[in-house]
């Protein structure tokens, strides 16, 4: 199995009961971002950019779990910033998932070893790590030599407590498909659970442009790792990678992955700021969510990513015939 089994029981019967009761917007994971401080500043990163002016303000733990119980989506992506420089990280990862959530906590890996003690194992809770290439590419991608082999240690160690661990690629002009696939065969043999992938986004506050892929390059890149795509154990759905192939046809819902962080609910999403709002019901209800996409906002326009279209597979938005047993396939057998 890809997932735990409760884990997918616990998300299809979510979904299965929001879709019963008819509804059209629901969230399916909170990007929850404590902080925007940070131990790095990776080139491709828009986050310590755009919030540069408040990175040394943070929301409280209540904030954060109030935000969790708003929101009510069955997935809390832990993001930032560096989650493992917030104080009471630990604490506050343990009082989600009492809440029954599934926990992913996406880091730089370099703090694991030191913090590990905070946390305990869970069928629920994933450290998502984040890996841009090999040693050499890595390190340059985050501007600072060394990372990649603190990552990786910090994957091991936390393989040796029991914890489960995913890896999140960000695939920019100057990535090497094949050097990827490299990657996923050194990070299999260490027994990393799962791996995510996603064109890089075109953040307005990045000045480096050129590391950005436009609409077709990405089609081209997917394209490329067919073979690495079937070869390792992908968590990104194979719904959104023939997307990313250019196979097919998607629309975002970034609806389903709100933001929280010190600002309020980012509007309209994880990607782009217009405002903030004072509550999730506001962002959701006022938010003008037919202008923003493809071919609507030219902010949109080679946007592929993950938050706006892979949870569009999983609540089965644009669902083509066969795509359930798709889905099933892909996460069962």
């Amino acid at each position: 199995m890809r997932f735990p089994l409760s884990m997918s029981m616990r998300i299809g019967s979510y979904v299965a009961r929001k879709k019963l009761a008819g509804a059209k917007k629901y969230p399916m994971v909170l990007m929850l971002e404590p902080l925007h401080a940070c131990n790095l500043t990776c080139t491709g990163c828009g986050r310590i950019r755009e919030y540069d002016t408040h990175i040394k303000q943070r929301l409280s733990i209540q904030e954060c779990l109030d935000a969790v119980d708003e929101c009510g989506a069955p997935v809390v992506s832990i993001c930032g910033g560096e989650p493992l420089i917030y104080p009471g990280i630990g604490e506050l990862t343990a009082k989600i998932l009492e809440r029954g959530k599934v926990v992913y906590l996406c880091t730089n890996g370099m703090f694991i070893r030191k913090k590990i003690g905070e946390f305990k194992p869970s069928n629920r809770f994933f450290w998502n790590v984040h890996l841009d290439g090999l040693a050499k590419s890595h390190d340059i991608a985050v501007e600072r030599e060394g990372v990649f082999e603190e990552a990786v240690d910090g994957i091991k160690c936390a393989k040796e407590h029991g914890f489960l661990v995913c890896t999140n690629t960000t695939v920019f002009t100057e990535t090497d498909m094949n050097e990827l696939d490299q990657l996923y065969g050194f990070l299999t043999g260490i027994g990393v659970d799962g791996f995510m992938i996603a064109p890089g986004y075109e953040y307005s506050a990045v000045e480096v442009r050129e590391i950005f892929l436009n609409r077709e390059m990405i089609r081209s890149k997917f394209k490329q790792a067919e073979a690495m795509f079937k070869k390792y154990k992908f968590n990104t759905s194979p719904i959104s990678l023939e997307f990313l192939q250019g196979k097919r046809e998607m629309q975002c819902t970034a609806w389903a992955s709100p933001t929280r962080n010190i600002g309020g609910w980012k509007g309209p999403c994880y990607l782009i700021t217009d405002i903030h709002h004072k509550s999730y019901a506001d962002l959701v209800e006022k938010t003008d969510w037919d202008s923003f996409g493809y071919g609507k906002d030219p902010r949109c326009e080679n946007c592929m990513s993950h938050v706006g279209y892979e949870v569009a597979a999983a609540v089965g938005v644009n669902n083509k015939l066969g795509d359930t047993f798709k889905m099933i396939a892909w996460n069962f057998l």
